[in-house]
């Protein structure tokens, strides 16, 4: 006689269970998404026609989870907006959200679907879950009603959040995140109260999860990672690639080093809205990434992952991020420097006028330092040494420390700073540093067609950036990415919801 359904599901569940205890490591998946939209309208859509559209998402979704499952993934990340989009007001986008509990209610939509109903988008992600015995990682949105006892109520009665959800292999809903730093154009939600820090532990290492903008703050980014020991971030985004820093793939992954974790990210797809790339980092660089600007195809990537990688051999070893800098006193400052803009920030500049040489630029606080040699310098391209001390951004204000050496997009320098994806000159060597006042550093290499330069750079303790044996493929940047936290201004939109 077959066992039941729920036995099966069980007796498959303890044996990933086993299989994961077993090993030091696990399969992580993430999808880049190439979501189906809504129609632009001014009018809330039926509850139905809400469902039908999140519905044709899914499908693509639940064929990208069963793949996973059948190359042994234990969990896979789904992106932000990945069910439903973004063309919304906070009127149209009520019929797509739902009432997500608290996960301590123990609840399995796939088997108890009425519980908390209606909630057919719970039921059918569980159900994925369940069905494929993987962790699930999608983005919704929650509703949570109120009323006039409550002073910070809208108008309309009702909360709304941008929110991640996790179903375990048992379909079971174990994490619940409320996206606590929202981008500017979500006007569609409401901020939570305070920020969440939300963990849960899998037989493979305790996970913590956030979205998107939340990479670039404190809360909840660093708590989760510094002080809460994460070993792996789940991070669902949308994320719009600007050049020649903030594209995914590269400040992802130096996010990952910098912070010494973990981090499986999944974007969402749109090349109109320059939103590409995803991938699994780790702190020893990508194990896999992917960038395409040029195709509307979504993407898996599949990686084995170190469970717990601070207890890792290969693990880095802790870093001064000014040492080297800082102990410098032969270099003098440039004296031939000139400002250029990257976007709306005011960069100092120096043209690397030879083949090799060691340069210092300073703004601010901050000194950088390079040492170069390049190997076949184009005479049809420029580089620069750059450095940031300020606060960024239009709106929401934080404050970064960047040194960075960057090709310029002609040989005009009044381009330096501006995208550009393409490269030929090569370097035989560079090591980059700078006098950070924060161990909150975050180091990438950038080469010619937005590639990544996986393992063919390293970190060193006194804090310098350094190639390996030169780079393999023309450069486009070598930047360390610096957060001074407690410079950042007060939030300007962030008020109570």
């Amino acid at each position: 006689m077959l066992p039941s359904r729920p036995l099966l599901h069980a007796v498959v569940f303890a044996l990933a269970v086993l299989q994961a205890l077993a090993s030091d490591t696990f399969i992580a998946a993430v999808y880049e998404h190439a979501v189906i939209l809504p129609d632009d309208t001014d009018e809330p859509v039926s509850p139905d026609e809400a469902l039908a559209l999140m519905n044709k998402n899914m499908d693509v979704l639940e064929g990208a989870i069963k793949e996973a499952a059948q190359q042994g993934a234990h969990i896979i990340v789904t992106p932000e907006d990945g069910i439903y989009g973004w063309r919304f007001t906070r009127e149209t986008i009520y019929p797509y959200l739902e009432d997500i509990p608290d996960p301590v209610v123990n609840w399995i939509p796939c088997s108890d679907p009425t519980r908390f109903a209606p909630a057919p988008v719970q039921e059918r992600l569980s159900c994925m879950a369940r069905n494929n015995s993987i962790y699930v990682v999608a983005n919704i949105g929650d509703k949570k009603p109120c009323n006039s006892s409550d002073p910070s109520c809208p108008s309309d009665g009702r909360y709304q959040y941008n929110t991640d959800v996790v179903f375990d292999p048992e379909g079971k809903l174990v994490a619940r995140y409320h996206k606590y730093n929202l981008f500017r154009r979500e006007t569609q939600f409401n901020y939570p109260k305070e920020p969440e820090t939300v963990t849960f532990e899998t037989p493979f290492g305790k996970f913590g999860i956030f979205t998107c903008f939340d990479i670039l703050f404190r809360e909840p980014a660093v708590v989760l990672v510094s002080e809460l020991q994460v070993d792996t971030v789940l991070f669902p985004t949308a994320w719009m690639n600007v050049l020649p820093f903030l594209t995914a793939v590269e400040f992802h992954s130096a996010w990952a080093m910098g912070m010494g974790v973990n981090l499986l990210s999944a974007n969402t797809h749109n090349i109109g809205l320059a939103m590409t790339g995803d991938g699994l980092f780790t702190p020893e660089g990508p194990d896999a990434y992917h960038y395409d600007s040029e195709t509307e195809e979504g993407r898996l990537l599949l990686a084995e992952l170190s469970a717990h990688p601070r207890l890792s051999p290969t693990y880095p070893p802790a870093v001064n991020w000014s040492s080297y800098a800082t102990s410098i006193k032969k270099y003098p400052r440039e004296k031939d420097t000139f400002l250029g803009a990257v976007r709306r920030d005011i960069f100092t500049f120096s043209e690397l006028r030879r083949k090799a040489g060691n340069y210092t630029v300073c703004q601010g606080d901050l000194c950088c330092h390079l040492v170069y040699r390049m190997s076949n310098k184009s005479k049809d391209e420029v580089y620069v040494l750059g450095a940031f001390d300020g606060l960024h951004g239009s709106l929401i204000k934080y404050h970064w420390q960047i040194c960075t050496l960057l090709k310029c997009k002609s040989t005009d320098l009044k381009t330096c700073g501006q995208p550009v994806e393409m490269a030929q000159t090569k370097f035989e060597m560079f090591s980059l540093s700078g006098t950070f006042g924060t161990s909150y550093v975050f180091p990438e290499v950038l080469y010619s067609g937005v590639e990544l330069a996986p393992r063919e750079f390293e970190v060193l303790r006194d804090g310098r950036l350094k190639s390996k044996h030169g780079t393999s493929k023309p450069l486009l940047t070598a930047t360390l990415f610096g957060r001074l936290y407690e410079k950042d201004l007060p939030h300007p939109l962030r008020t109570s919801p």
